[in-house]
């Protein structure tokens, strides 16, 4: 989600969008408007227990990379090497560093990761994040009430960008003629302060119920890219009035992909050997599921390639998707 106050187009944002649910009549995703052509409305939306996994970075200096992950965000080691490190919560990898010396800064007005955003399981866990950036000293980029989430914003070491965020409860979430009401609104940062106790003393790490929730990626073309997530992949668009961008689901959720050209329109893909964002997981449930994504994908013309445990793919502007099942983690 964009920071409190603006689009991502260096617009404010004063008022509400609506984000329509999967069953709503505002929602029109690409097979819809194939259907409404007269066109094969393809393959049915993806399985409802979709989760976003792991997001895999190259960094240029691992050491320094590993040690925010844990010290500044939380996480915990759950693999570590000389070239690899893998970190989580409760043994589940949820980012994952490649060390890449000599790789070069991905260039600005390239495609690839707005953010990774880390969802955290209440409003109290969001708290001690927030007392561990401040104890480590960690500027925040941002921190917004979005009425179904309250999120806090900062970049890594490398500037890759990160949202750490909780979900208020479904029953609180505002719905108007069928779809969810979103904002993005400043985040009173100290009402979240006074819900860590402060005789904790600096948190050592995340719950252990914490995941990623969803991923915002800098694309070129917005329709392109809502025929691979939406058309071939089959996440059902969820909001499409926001400046700039798309915002996709599965099982009915606010969002497990986000998509914008705030990095320009036709933006290409960073040189090959960039820094930064190599690929991100999209978990289904189960073999069947990850079998129905490959048909898909051929279906669409696009032949994945096979590789950690899953099926790997390029979406139109780059950005690279491994489809995994949930018993391969």
């Amino acid at each position: 989600m964009p920071q409190a106050g603006e689009s991502g187009l260096g617009r404010p944002i004063r008022k509400p969008w609506t984000w329509s649910t999967p069953n709503s009549r505002s929602t029109a995703t690409g097979l819809e408007r194939r259907a409404s052509a007269g066109c094969d409305t393809g393959p049915m939306p993806i399985d409802p227990q979709t989760e976003v996994g792991a997001v895999r970075l190259a960094v240029a200096d691992l050491d320094r990379a590993r040690r925010f992950y844990e010290s500044v965000i939380g996480l915990a080691a759950i693999e570590s090497s000389e070239r690899e490190a893998r970190l989580g919560a409760d043994g589940v990898a949820l980012v994952e560093l490649v060390a890449d010396p000599d790789g070069a800064p991905r260039p600005r007005g390239t495609t690839g990761l707005f953010h990774l955003a880390v969802l955290l399981p209440d409003r109290a866990e969001l708290a001690r994040s927030l007392r561990r950036l401040a104890d480590s000293r960690w500027p925040l980029a941002g921190a917004s009430d979005h009425l179904v989430s309250e999120a806090l914003y900062l970049g890594d070491p490398e500037a890759n960008g990160i949202e750490l965020y909780r979900d208020r409860p479904r029953d609180e979430w505002r719905r108007t003629d069928g779809g969810l009401e979103m904002a993005t609104l400043p985040l009173d940062l100290e009402s979240l302060a006074a819900d860590a106790d402060p005789t904790d003393g600096t948190p050592a790490g995340v719950a252990d119920a914490t995941r990623i929730g969803h991923v915002h990626i800098h694309v070129a073309d917005l329709g392109a890219a809502e025929e691979f997530y939406a058309g071939a992949l089959g996440f059902e668009v969820t909001v499409r009035d926001y400046p700039g961008a798309l915002f996709l689901s599965a099982g009915g959720y606010h969002h497990h992909i986000g998509l914008n050209t705030w990095a320009g329109e036709g933006a290409p893909p960073p040189p090959p050997g960039s820094l930064g964002l190599r690929r991100f997981e999209i978990v289904v449930p189960d073999e069947a599921e990850l079998e129905r994504i490959r048909e898909r994908l051929s279906d669409a013309g696009i032949e994945p390639e096979a590789g950690g445990g899953g099926v790997l793919a390029a979406d139109p502007s780059g950005n690279r998707v491994l489809v995994r099942s949930a018993a391969s983690g």
